[in-house]
């Protein structure tokens, strides 16, 4: 049973709520909020993000708290909300304004890790299908390791090593595709320098075994034996159980080719510091 403190209470707080739902009728946010504290208004917008699919509503009371009482603990709990608000409304380049306001204006704060969190997602949830410009997918890598570089400690640096490694891997598929496109028309060096981009600088996606495949029939159609060798040989080393090594083996087997290191370029040089350990 509620007790007769617990009812009145209760009370109090369904009349803050009736009366504050009652000012959505209201013109004027002056006249209808004014006369709240800002702790009233504060449990009006959560509620709001609550119970309502649109968050409109909510995001209106939080900037009523920001203005009405400014660089009070409610301004500065409001200002997480608006860019928790906005993102869940995937109005993303309000969250992030929300979110960086935050971090400059609170940096010590014990929400600051949450709202660096939401201003890499503000970025990562934008990253598109392979096909798009990938300026986006740059920004939410950096936003991420900074993440994971100033709260190492958190679950959201935990949770951005998993999104920087998925948002690292989107732009490897990036240079893959267009790498793929340029081999299927023959033209052989513009496709080798797409795949060399994810070889040397995305070495850690999962397309590398792909690309280093590529390399191996670019080289070949090229007439490059010695690159083409060094590339399966690279291949084989880190994935010999990868399908895409048996590709390269085959086609270098039907040319009387080994995989093996040959000649003295970019390849040669990885096949010396991967395998070999030579990395001067």
């Amino acid at each position: 049973m509620i007790s007769r403190a617990g009812f009145r209470g209760f009370a109090i707080g369904i009349a803050v709520l009736a009366a504050l739902g009652a000012c959505n009728r209201n013109t004027g946010p002056d006249e209808s909020l004014s006369g709240f504290t800002a702790e009233e208004i504060f449990q009006r917008g959560e509620y709001e993000l609550e119970t309502s699919r649109r968050v409109t509503g909510s995001l209106r009371y939080f900037k009523e708290i920001e203005r009405l009482y400014p660089y009070t603990e409610w301004a500065r709990r409001s200002l997480i909300m608006q860019a928790y608000g906005h993102h869940r409304a995937r109005e993303y380049e309000e969250s992030r304004g929300a979110a960086q306001r935050f971090l400059d204006t609170y940096p010590n704060d014990e929400e600051a890790p949450y709202a660096a969190y939401l201003l890499a997602l503000s970025f990562y949830d934008q990253v598109d299908e392979v096909g798009r410009d990938q300026g986006i997918t740059f920004q939410a890598l950096q936003h991420l390791r900074r993440v994971i570089e100033d709260y190492p400690d958190t679950d959201y640096a935990r949770s951005a090593v998993l999104k920087f490694e998925l948002a690292f891997d989107h732009l490897a598929a990036k240079e893959m595709e267009i790498g793929r496109y340029y081999l299927k028309r023959g033209n052989y060096n513009a496709a080798i320098n797409r795949f060399r981009v994810v070889v040397e600088d995305f070495q850690t996606s999962t397309h590398t075994p792909e690309a280093l495949h590529r390399l191996v029939e670019s080289y070949l159609s090229l007439g490059l034996r010695g690159e083409a060798q060094t590339a399966a040989a690279i291949l084989g080393y880190n994935f010999e159980a990868n399908p895409f090594y048996q590709d390269s083996f085959n086609l270098l087997t039907r040319q009387g080719l080994q995989p093996a290191d040959s000649g003295e370029g970019w390849l040669s040089r990885i096949y010396r510091q991967a395998v070999r350990g030579e990395w001067i």
